[in-house]
């Protein structure tokens, strides 16, 4: 009795399996045929271009620094303000070293002490010239010597002024007076009235007081990578795209292309430079981030594909795309490409115009309802 069930339970559990298998083959057998779209190659103007990343900085741009020492007395101006060539900008106050200060004094002494012995001799030997004892020669010797002892304590009292006052004339308020060296726009005042200045020298740069920059001519700085340098030319025109004024595009003319790169992040980069072309009316700031639209090659007509439909292989890296035959399969078809602008790629040579080109994603209804 024991086995006869164990036989009816081991028959109920096959015949349970023997549904399961015939209800998957079924299931597969009746499985929703695979249906994919196709894309035909298409003619159209293709251009290749590179983007280079940099910066709009004013092509003429100069630091005023002060040619003596001291403190800032007074600013005139303030970042922003336009100046003319010429426009007062600031005042230095002269802060003399006592050292020096003594120094020039001591020198003044001495070359008055030395003018004053000039002075006697000449006026000695003047006596005895208008009397016919000495020579003409040796009257013209005292002579030259009482002037160049009169110029030697001119040029000792000058230095004093100098290093006193800051200049010889010195002023009313014993100032020096810093000077726009050029007509733009104050962009920056990195000192503050009060503050120490150092004089700009063959040792020394010196402090900067202001920094001014004609804001009407204006070049883009950027970098490209090695694998388009070689294919820029210095004259072509370009365009050059500013994010921070609503992605505007101004025209702008290549002029500077680096001779050598620099190794950045493991990739080679090359400086170029172009002039840009700046409407008046537009507010442009120094250091605006831009970028530089270049176009490297472009083709009218061309057959082209979307980029999207290539393949590679995987072990050869050939180009292919699945065409489909008259029996509704796809073939695979190696193509040859030419440029690319990302979007398009030019077909020189594998498919022509009318082929149906396999997408590589399937249509299904579940992809159109999420279109809809």
């Amino acid at each position: 009795m024991r086995k006869k069930t164990v036989r009816i339970i081991i028959g109920i559990v096959l015949l349970v399996l023997l549904v399961m298998v015939l209800k998957y083959f079924k299931d597969a057998n009746s499985e929703e045929i695979v249906d994919y779209d196709v894309e035909e190659p298409f003619y159209t103007n293709i251009d290749t271009k590179t983007v280079a990343t940099g910066k709009l900085n004013p092509e003429e741009e100069i630091e005023l620094k002060p040619q003596i020492s001291g403190i800032v007395d007074v600013i005139m101006v303030e970042e922003g303000d336009m100046v003319k060539k010429g426009d007062l900008i600031a005042k230095i106050r002269v802060v003399p070293n006592e050292q020096a200060l003594v120094s020039a004094n001591s020198r003044i002494n001495t070359a008055r002490l030395s003018y004053d012995n000039a002075k006697i001799i000449y006026d000695r030997n003047k006596v005895l010239f208008d009397k016919g004892v000495i020579s003409k020669q040796d009257f013209e010797n005292n002579e030259l010597a009482l002037n160049q002892a009169r110029e030697s304590l001119s040029q000792a009292q000058n230095d004093y002024q100098i290093i006193r006052r800051g200049s010889v004339s010195g002023g009313t308020g014993a100032n020096t007076n810093i000077i726009a060296q050029i007509s733009g726009t104050i962009l920056e005042i990195p000192v503050r009235e009060g503050d120490q200045v150092i004089e700009s020298n063959n040792f020394n740069a010196g402090t900067t007081i202001a920094t001014i920059a004609d804001m009407s001519k204006m070049i883009f700085e950027g970098k490209v990578d090695e694998s388009e340098v070689g294919k820029l030319e210095e004259g072509k025109e370009i365009k050059v795209i500013l994010g921070a004024i609503n992605e505007k595009e101004f025209p702008a003319k290549l002029t500077f292309v680096a001779p050598k790169g620099v190794e950045e992040s493991g990739a080679v980069q090359f400086t170029i430079k172009a002039d840009v072309n700046v409407e008046p009316s537009t507010n442009i700031r120094a250091g605006y981030s831009a970028n530089a639209e270049i176009e490297i090659e472009s083709k009218d007509s061309t057959l082209v594909i979307r980029e999207a439909l290539v393949q590679f292989d995987r072990l050869t890296e050939q180009a292919f795309v699945e065409v489909q035959n008259e029996n509704n399969e796809f073939e695979k078809k190696d193509v040859e490409l030419g440029i690319s602008d990302g979007i398009n790629v030019e077909v020189v040579s594998g498919v022509k115009e009318g082929d149906k080109i396999k997408i590589w994603n399937k249509a299904s209804d579940e992809d159109d309802d999420d279109n809809n």
